[in-house]
């Protein structure tokens, strides 16, 4: 996937999950967060960050904030581009599926994916990580009751006859493996290690990410 209209600013802080404070071009600039998780390993104040120019001149912010430079790597904070990724990725993941709808129902959940085939379905749901630590990439970095529940729902799926998938699309790039986050929220470990058991499909993909795009590059293991 491609952005248009980046700018890059200087990120100063951060008051609530939906704005934070950047310098851009000298000046300082309220701007949209894409991401209302934590990332309090990523925006650090005087790191550079990589912003949208909104097209709606209407809108209150100008800005949206979409990645940020982490050392050597830009990583992608856009928490609306793991799945715009995973339906480039998924044609070529499943080409037999016959159809894919995204947003399907499924229990009590709505899972990102469902995948039609001529003798089955499959689930897919996606999740973006952003936590790196020495080249290891950790999901969640939060605790997420709701992704518990849709691994659960994952379950469900495989034990009513379907297939199903956890698809974890890493935000960056040059990344070792995937684990979860057992230090932050050991009851997703526990949740994504049973899913596995139980037959539910893990991947994990890394990224090449620019500060105008994100593209998946490759699978990497997934170490439970």
């Amino acid at each position: 996937m491609r952005y248009h209209n980046i700018v890059s600013g200087i990120f100063l802080k951060r008051p609530n999950r939906f704005i934070a404070h950047v310098i851009i071009d000298g000046e300082e600039q309220v701007c949209h967060v894409k991401n209302t998780g934590r990332c309090g390993e990523l925006l650090i104040k005087g790191v550079e960050v990589f912003l949208q120019r909104a097209s709606n001149p209407e809108r209150k912010t100008k800005y949206d904030l979409i990645a940020v430079r982490k050392g050597d790597r830009i990583v992608n904070i856009d928490s609306a581009a793991p799945n715009k990724v995973a339906a480039e990725l998924i044609p070529f993941l499943y080409p037999e599926a016959i159809n894919i709808k995204p947003e399907a129902k499924f229990g009590e959940s709505r899972l990102d994916f469902r995948l039609e085939f001529s003798d089955h379905t499959r689930y897919i749901e996606v999740k973006g990580v952003t936590l790196e630590t020495n080249g290891i990439a950790m999901f969640p970095d939060a605790p997420t009751e709701r992704g518990v529940k849709h691994l659960n729902e994952l379950v469900k799926c495989v034990e009513q006859g379907n297939k199903a998938t956890a698809l974890f699309i890493i935000q960056m790039t040059d990344i070792e493996y995937m684990t979860p986050n057992d230090v932050t929220h050991p009851q997703f470990g526990e949740a994504l290690r049973r899913a596995k058991e139980k037959g539910v499909d893990v991947i994990a993909v890394d990224c090449d990410v620019t500060p105008d795009s994100l593209t998946y590059k490759g699978f990497i293991d997934v170490r439970l």
